[in-house]
């Protein structure tokens, strides 16, 4: 009796309940659902795009009702690290620290030109980039960016996070940093 059901599959279908991949692959979109939408983010603000970044986090953009309401202000149980402002040499090895510290998986944003490119600051003292320091999974250009583009920066890193496999392999999310 077992082989018939085996062979009938659901609803006389012809296809075996036991295909490899049916549940992982549900589960992988299980999980890949519930991490969207519990992102746990570090703000890492240092210059004038907090401002941008403390409206967006108001009530009148709501960044709760994508899962992101809430910062953690321990690296130990974020996921998301938000890089806001202008990240000078000093403070990169602090950054660079606070990345290794979160657990994997993690993602980092770059809010802002200065954060992105280095922006204005064409000096010695600027990193031109923090994709110099930790690779970047998103960036979020403008001085300073609207909220609704930081709305839909997040977004896509939702996206990107629901693409991703249940067991991500430490330094397969993305190249290393030279």
């Amino acid at each position: 009796m077992s082989d018939e059901f085996e062979s009938r599959g659901a609803e006389g279908s012809g296809e075996s309940f036991r295909t490899p991949g049916i549940i992982a692959s549900r589960l992988d979109d299980a999980i890949g659902w519930a991490r969207k939408y519990s992102i746990f983010q570090y703000p890492f603000v240092t210059a004038c795009c907090g401002m941008e970044f403390m409206s967006t986090a108001g009530s009148h953009y709501d960044l709760d009702r994508f899962g992101a309401g809430f910062p953690r202000f321990s690296p130990r149980q974020a996921d998301v690290l938000m890089v806001v402002g202008t990240v000078s040499h000093k403070i990169a090895p602090i950054l660079k620290r606070i990345y290794e510290q979160m657990a994997e998986p993690k993602w980092v944003v770059a809010f802002g030109v200065c954060t992105c490119t280095g922006g204005f600051y064409d000096d010695y003292a600027t990193v031109q980039g923090i994709d110099t320091i930790v690779p970047v999974d998103l960036y979020i250009p403008g001085c300073p960016p609207r909220p609704e583009n930081v709305l839909q920066g997040l977004m896509l890193l939702q996206d990107k996070i629901q693409k991703q496999g249940r067991h991500p392999k430490p330094g397969t999310l993305r190249p290393p940093v030279r």
